[in-house]
């Protein structure tokens, strides 16, 4: 970095501005994704610079970052391309819960807020096991976790276990330990076979069309499609390993298996 702690910052992830923000370090936010929609206030806030895949790099490079934060394998290319133009960049790749508030407290030291920011940390970590904690009067819903339709992918690593803490039960907690969306691909059968009582669906970037599900051949023998649990919840809300994912998503999985 040009400085510590660093004055201009650009954010390719959502996560990580909604964090900065919880923070109270927004004002060093000079740069964000376009699908930064948390909280509200981003969108007329800051400048957008980037899709997921794909950033405007001049337009980055001209913002003057003394720090570029981004997300995973899928923003590699762009990393590599501010790297070669010389800025600073930290690249994050949580795709747990241990993950996500690793993220909060590294996210907090690289901006000079390290106390803060383990604050933070802790009082998610505090409500996560107050909530697993909770009594439940009913036997564990069975849950099937769809992130695509196309082919179906499950399994994402943070979901499945706000599944758990919520009182449901992944029907294929094996894959969570998968990273890529294609080594989460499975078979409409699999799922058909495993009989879930509640179906959460979250296509990334799409609204998730319930006909759709139910339509899958043999699938109105699931009884989640017999007893009309099919809860779609919002990209933003559990997509992102971030805070969201903490909070609301957590909050729309309890509302789906206890209602």
């Amino acid at each position: 970095m040009r400085q510590f702690p660093p004055r201009r910052i650009v954010c390719l992830t959502e996560e990580i501005v909604e964090t900065l923000y919880l923070l109270g370090e927004q004002d060093r936010i000079v740069g964000v994704s376009g699908y930064a929609v948390r909280p509200p206030q981003v969108r007329r806030e800051k400048p957008r610079v980037s899709a997921f895949v794909s950033a405007d790099i001049p337009k980055i490079l001209a913002l003057e970052p003394d720090l570029v934060l981004a997300f995973s394998d899928l923003q590699a290319d762009i990393a590599a391309d501010l790297v070669r133009a010389g800025v600073a960049i930290h690249v994050f790749n949580q795709r747990d819960i241990a993950g996500i508030l690793a993220m909060i407290r590294t996210l907090g030291a690289l901006v000079g807020v390290a106390e803060r920011a383990d604050r933070l940390a802790a009082d998610y970590e505090t409500r996560l096991t107050r909530v697993a904690s909770a009594a439940r009067s009913a036997p564990k819903p069975k849950v099937y976790f769809e992130e695509w339709d196309d082919p179906l992918i499950s399994g994402i690593g943070w979901v499945s276990e706000l599944i758990e803490i919520a009182g449901g039960e992944d029907i294929l907690p094996e894959l969570r330990s998968r990273k890529a969306a294609k080594d989460r691909i499975v078979s409409p059968d699999i799922v058909r076979a495993a009989a879930p009582d509640v179906i959460l669906a979250s296509w990334c970037g799409k609204k998730v069309v319930t006909d759709k599900i139910r339509r899958r051949p043999g699938w109105n023998e699931i009884p989640a499609v017999r007893d009309g649990r099919i809860v779609e919840i919002k990209s933003p809300l559990i997509l992102q390993p971030g805070p969201a994912a903490l909070t609301d998503g957590l909050d729309a999985i309890i509302a789906a298996l206890w209602p």
